[in-house]
């Protein structure tokens, strides 16, 4: 594990130690902004994360023109490409909800779409590719807790 991005995810971990969302009751327009908030720190924080159990990136937030999408993390895992999609959701006791279930046939579609749209303007080497989820549950005034789903569906839908 390399020592800087232990001690960089130790940095990350530290300053979410009471979550990553900040505020309650907000406005609407208010709501949406911290939501991309949230969604922003959630990938920083599983860009640390994975950083640390040895992915080397290659990468973040990748929109190619002309179709939608985003691939928010790409990287290798050894000698895999893996695609990340990472969900964070604000976990409440009166909504609990899995965020991994939010990527549904429709999203992985778009996904896989932009993944082989990156695949062919960046000339990759033949290596094995999959397609991760990272779930990244916020539970306000908690650290996060982080699933990682390797290999969580597949090209052939």
């Amino acid at each position: 594990m390399p020592i800087f991005s232990s001690l960089m995810f130790r940095a990350v971990r530290w300053a979410a130690r009471r979550g990553l969302r900040e505020e309650e009751g907000l406005s609407s327009d208010a709501k949406k902004l911290e939501a991309r908030r949230t969604g922003v720190r959630g990938e920083t924080y599983a860009y640390w994360y994975l950083r640390r159990n040895g992915y080397v990136f290659v990468a973040r937030n990748y929109t190619p023109r002309g179709i939608k999408g985003e691939l928010d993390l790409v990287g290798f895992d050894g000698d895999t490409l893996a695609f990340v999609e990472v969900r964070t959701r604000t976990v409440r006791e009166e909504s609990p909800a899995l965020p991994e279930l939010s990527v549904t046939r429709e999203k992985q579609r778009i996904v896989i779409r932009t993944a082989q749209r990156f695949l062919a303007e960046r000339r990759t080497p033949e290596s094995p590719c999959r397609f991760d989820v990272v779930a990244i549950d916020n539970k306000p005034g908690q650290p996060p807790e982080v699933r990682l789903h390797k290999g969580a569906f597949s090209p052939q839908i």
